[in-house]
């Protein structure tokens, strides 16, 4: 056999390696991401975590959500924002990907490809800079909603910042988002995600002693209503997602916040 022939056979060897090495990697990288997806994440404030109408919750670094298969998104997102969280570090935006944690499979990024709607995220990256892995996570197809620009870019946007204001201010929040998937939604992409006509947000501050909620329910639309215009009780939201908040609270306590719809107690 010639040098020629020897060498030839050693660069294919090489050249074969390489590749099932990178599939191997990639496969490891995604059972990584589906182990840690199944465990409960460490410093999560489980406390505050809403019920799962789905069965279906996946633990991630700096966020949980409850993925509704039927509506290819998750019902919320959830997580704990610290004042310490808050970072104005500027990461590069990363590519979205598929969240392999959903056992059922998470929807993919196409779908929202041409469909005229945003990639809307549930948990911001913005709330995530503490890290570079806590920001790109965020970037998982189980933390986006499809969202009209407009709305995701304007009165969305000023609650998400007003959401980093109050972290600050209270020396943190807890913080659930989501799409309202009730009633006629439209859909996008050959897995047909659900486009929801509402969105919500509710956030519970739990610092010295003192327990104060405040729940937010937005039209799927931009406004230039002041943020108070859309304040709603939890009770409101509850009925409307089937999704039962803060049930770890003592009882008397959970009826009363979450009868309430007076956001006094919030510095607007």
């Amino acid at each position: 056999m010639s040098k020629k022939t020897i060498y030839s056979l050693l660069t294919a060897l090489v050249i074969i390696v390489t590749y099932l090495s990178k599939d191997y990697i990639a496969a490891t990288d995604k059972l990584e991401v589906v182990k840690g997806g199944a465990e409960v994440k460490i410093n999560t404030n489980e406390y505050f975590l809403p019920t799962s109408t789905t069965g279906q919750v996946v633990h991630h670094e700096g966020y949980s959500l409850s993925y509704s298969e039927p509506h290819e998104q998750a019902e919320w997102v959830a997580y704990e924002l610290k004042k310490s969280h808050l970072s104005n570090a500027d990461f590069k935006r990363p590519y979205f990907e598929v969240d392999n944690a959903v056992k059922t499979g998470a929807a993919h990024w196409r779908n929202y490809k041409k469909s005229g709607y945003d990639r809307g995220h549930l948990c911001p990256a913005g709330d995530r800079k503490y890290s570079q892995s806590a920001h790109d996570e965020t970037f998982l197809t189980s933390n986006i909603s499809p969202q009209k620009h407009d709305f995701n870019a304007g009165i969305w946007n000023r609650l998400e910042q007003k959401t980093r204001y109050w972290a600050s201010k209270y020396d943190g929040v807890f913080v659930v988002s989501g799409g309202v998937l009730k009633g006629n939604m439209k859909t996008i992409g050959e897995e047909r995600v659900a486009v929801p006509n509402q969105f919500y947000k509710v956030l519970i501050d739990n610092n010295n002693g003192k327990t104060k909620v405040i729940a937010f329910l937005m039209p799927h639309q931009e406004s230039d209503q002041p943020l108070y215009k859309f304040v709603t009780s939890v009770d409101t939201i509850e009925n409307l997602t089937g999704i039962n908040f803060f049930s770890e609270l003592d009882d008397a306590l959970e009826d009363k916040l979450e009868a309430s719809s007076d956001y006094k107690g919030w510095s607007f």
